[in-house]
């Protein structure tokens, strides 16, 4: 079986920047976002990454550079995910590596089930 790292120094990093994110939306909202608010920037950030996919093979153009600009948008698409778990009251680490093992479990199944015959 293997064993899948810890993903809690992450989501600690993810929770403090949260928290500085909630500072300035009750300085100028008077209220931090909503679970729905949340979720728009997350959808707003995957969205995005489908125009940076397309800028860096070649069919979008965009100011700035591509893979930086992508490599940022999926980092903080990792960031939403810990931050809308917490929200939610999931354990990310425990859900990643249950899900790991049951995908690993499945493709490991499929692979031996599919396997070419020898004669």
């Amino acid at each position: 079986m293997t064993t899948t790292p810890s993903l809690d120094a992450a989501r600690d990093a993810a929770l403090d920047v949260r928290k500085l994110y909630e500072v300035l939306e009750q300085r100028f909202n008077g209220k931090t976002w909503s679970l729905h608010e949340l979720m728009l920037g997350f959808s707003n950030d995957v969205g995005y990454i489908g125009r940076l996919i397309l800028a860096d093979e070649g069919t979008w153009d965009i100011d700035g550079d591509a893979g930086a600009e992508l490599a940022h948008k999926l980092a903080e698409s990792v960031w939403w995910a810990f931050v809308l778990a917490d929200r939610l009251g999931i354990d990310l680490d425990q859900a990643y590596g249950d899900t790991m093992t049951t995908i690993r479990t499945g493709l490991e199944s499929t692979i031996t089930r599919t396997a070419p015959t020898t004669n």
